[in-house]
């Protein structure tokens, strides 16, 4: 029990790691929540700059790609034998966009974006893309500016619940990363560190300070 009590305090502290990085490598976007496992972002469009957004999209889903991999990579190289910490290497990312017209309520100083056009974007979640990463564009978004994207597009028709089937289009994350350098291996020193890291965020869930999210919400 206890060894099982630690991979889920390291699997909430990690999961919490790798999205924070992520979050932090996309400074032109706006947070709007935690869902899950997911970040929801979003950023103003305005009409003149439509014909840009996939092109800043692509670039923000590498960059956040990159940030979110370095620190994977760091987390299964840490010497914690659990596994939380060692079932990271199997996490992926995956981004889904779409360009649309929101609504913008405020409770309790949270902003939070509504509409049916949020509402899409969230059914797009659920797709037949049979590529582990990728970044998925709602047909709205595509047809924006569907010339500028060099890498290999590829369409799909996924049936949503209450619009029907819609067109998207999705490309691998590692055909825009194109020929980046890799990732550089971790450090001794940086694996020291990071378990350090996990060990000390892991244990308010250890002694029952903190609940995970996923028990949480099992109740």
């Amino acid at each position: 029990m206890s060894s099982h009590r630690m991979s889920l305090a390291h699997a909430e502290v990690n999961t919490a790691r790798m999205l924070e990085k992520m979050i932090d490598a996309a400074p032109g976007f706006d947070l709007i929540e935690i869902e899950g496992d997911a970040a929801f972002l979003s950023r103003q469009a305005d009409a003149v700059e439509t014909d840009t957004a996939i092109l800043e999209i692509l670039r923000a889903a590498v960059t956040m790609h990159r940030a979110f991999h370095l620190e994977r990579q760091y987390v299964t190289a840490n010497l914690c034998p659990c596994a939380g910490c060692k079932g990271a290497a199997d996490l992926k990312l995956k981004f889904v966009a779409h360009i649309g017209d929101v609504a913008i309520q405020t409770i309790r100083d949270r902003i939070k974006l509504v509409g049916i056009d949020v509402i899409l974007v969230h059914r797009l979640l659920k797709n037949p893309v049979g590529i582990p990463e990728y970044v998925l564009l709602s047909e709205e978004l595509y047809r924006t500016a569907e010339d500028s994207l060099s890498a290999p597009v590829h369409e799909v028709s996924p049936e949503l619940e209450g619009f029907g089937t819609v067109r998207a289009y999705f490309v691998d994350v590692g055909d825009v990363e194109g020929s980046l350098p890799p990732l550089p291996a971790p450090s001794w020193q940086g694996r020291l560190g990071r378990t350090a890291v996990a060990l000390g965020l892991g244990m308010p869930y250890m002694i029952g300070l903190r609940r995970p999210r996923h028990a949480s919400s099992a109740r």
